[in-house]
């Protein structure tokens, strides 16, 4: 469903490198900074689709059902007053079906959760990549005049509130759909570690990936090869790039662990056991 031209088909850890980090020179200031956020998944077939949205049914009907009931039951989690914002971002945080959509600044977080399931090692992986600074000038001019204000390209709820404070608002801004980016407050370190932030449409039926066939000029798409992922996963946890990091606790230290002790292709796991991970 995606042109050719998007995809970049990688063959070894090296060209894997130096695809993520393609057009990150910035010029006016001399350094490598990205204009892109980056989101891995085990599967290239699978789609930039929502919890929302696979909720099936009306989903964009339940929507509005859905936040209120969470901030109903959920009202000792937050104050009253709380912008729509940030109760979007700590229902999506704690599992509520929502529109918002996961990213990260960070290639190789998006490069753990391409490789973190080692059901789907038979499966080529893939990570998006999308130019959230190109994408931002899309945005109604309020929304643009806002972030420039702040010196930014994306949003925090403060930002985001006193422009626009419900969701009806922004699905009214202007007729055609557009996606902005929505930095969530630091809900716990998770968050803090994954560099993460929210990809967040207009209106709760649009989907990203349609949104950008319409415009493949902001993203890129890297095929890993299944015959890959054992490589990159290894490098990464040898980088500190691992479950133990991403999710703080002895959840995230089991996942780990788990998965550092299982066996590649039926190889047996008793040198890494004499080795242990540390």
């Amino acid at each position: 469903m995606h042109s050719s031209l998007n995809d970049f088909h990688v063959r070894s850890w090296e060209e894997l490198q130096h695809v993520l980090f393609r057009d990150t020179w910035d010029g006016r200031i001399g350094r490598y900074r990205s204009p892109f956020v980056y989101r891995g998944l085990r599967s290239h077939t699978y789609t930039l689709t929502t919890s929302l949205v696979r909720l099936g049914g009306d989903f964009a009907l339940l929507e509005h059902h859905l936040l209120r009931n969470f901030r109903k039951y959920a009202r000792h989690a937050a104050d009253s007053e709380t912008s729509i914002w940030n109760w979007l971002a700590l229902a999506q945080h704690h599992g509520l079906p929502t529109r918002l959509l996961d990213w990260t600044y960070s290639p190789y977080v998006a490069l753990h959760f391409a490789t973190d399931d080692l059901e789907a090692y038979h499966e080529d992986g893939v990570i998006w990549a999308l130019n959230y600074v190109k994408a931002a000038e899309s945005l109604p001019s309020p929304l643009r005049e806002a972030i420039r204000q702040e010196g930014s390209n994306v949003f925090t709820p403060e930002i985001l509130e006193p422009v626009c404070p419900t969701l009806r608002d922004l699905a009214q801004m202007q007729p055609e759909p557009f996606v902005l980016f929505l930095e969530p407050p630091s809900l716990d370190e998770r968050i803090v570690h994954q560099y993460a932030l929210f990809a967040l449409m207009s209106t709760a039926d649009t989907h990203l990936h349609d949104w950008l066939k319409e415009h493949p000029d902001l993203y890129f798409r890297i095929i890993i090869p299944a015959s890959l992922k054992w490589e990159v996963r290894d490098k990464l946890d040898q980088a500190n790039i691992t479950e133990r990091v991403l999710f703080p606790g002895l959840g995230g230290l089991s996942r780990w662990l788990h998965r550092h002790y299982s066996s590649a292709y039926g190889r047996s796991a008793t040198n890494d056991l004499e080795q242990g991970p540390g």
